[in-house]
């Protein structure tokens, strides 16, 4: 092995005492600025007062979690008849983990509200929110993942469920 010659080793050092403190500053505001864009936001969407009132339309198993979707009545009958889902409606998915509520996810529909956001995030007049078991506004949760997912749903209402909408007796 070769002894270094002394200004590549200075060079080196300095090389080393630059990069590492502006290596840490770039993963550091790489991570701000993608924590502050994930960051979860408020929106108009209500936790429904009407939740015992809900149909229990269907049930997805997703390992060991257990998800029950609720609707209106008026919603269910809407989709039958081949109409829009009427403004007003929520969808509630009821997150079970142990048999008990672990969380819930509400999509709600009021006419023009999908005015609110950009066309690439728009899903028709839907806007979502997490809930905890609780029932109160989770922002540790970003709502705009489900918006980005249910966009491609524009053929069904933006919802994953409608056929089972269709389906329920």
């Amino acid at each position: 092995m070769h002894p270094e010659p002394q200004a590549f080793a200075q060079f080196r050092s300095a090389l080393r005492a630059l990069f590492f403190p502006v290596a840490g500053t770039v993963a550091l505001v790489a991570f701000l600025l993608s924590a502050i864009g994930a960051r979860a936001e408020v929106n108009r969407v209500t936790f429904p007062t009407n939740l015992d009132r809900l149909v229990h339309y269907t049930t997805v198993k997703r390992g060991e979690v257990t998800e029950h979707l609720l609707t209106s009545q008026e919603a269910i009958d809407a989709i039958k008849l081949g109409k829009l889902i009427p403004s007003g409606t929520h969808v509630v998915l009821v997150d079970y983990r142990d048999n008990k509520v672990f969380r819930y996810f509400v999509m709600e529909k009021k006419d023009g509200w999908g005015a609110e956001f950009a066309p690439a995030r728009r899903t028709g007049d839907w806007q979502f929110q997490h809930f905890k078991a609780d029932k109160t506004v989770n922002l540790s949760e970003n709502s705009a993942r489900c918006q980005s997912c249910h966009q491609g749903r524009e053929d069904d209402q933006h919802l994953y469920t409608l056929g089972d909408m269709k389906r329920f007796k």
